[in-house]
């Protein structure tokens, strides 16, 4: 037997991002906003400030990718305080 498994239409989406002070910042459809240690990611950690803030919100939103050092991570890794890549 399989099962289709759809996201929730109500599961939050990345809106902004930024980076502050030795944090990612990204704020949701839902008002909250997730700050992580940019140190999970080292091609972050490393990009100089004009590569991070040069990103495209990808899948309307579930995921964040940075062109210019390669880096795609999930909102719901970020959520989840895990560094999973998108």
């Amino acid at each position: 037997m399989s099962f289709l498994v759809q996201k929730s239409e109500s599961e939050p989406t990345a809106t902004k991002v930024w980076f502050e002070n030795d944090f990612l910042c990204v704020a949701l459809s839902d008002g909250r906003e997730v700050r992580i240690p940019v140190d999970f990611y080292p091609r972050l950690r490393d990009a100089t400030d004009k590569q991070r803030k040069n990103y495209e919100l990808i899948g309307v939103g579930t995921g964040i990718h940075w062109p210019d050092v390669d880096e795609d991570l999930s909102v719901e890794g970020i959520i989840m305080g895990r560094p999973a890549r998108f």
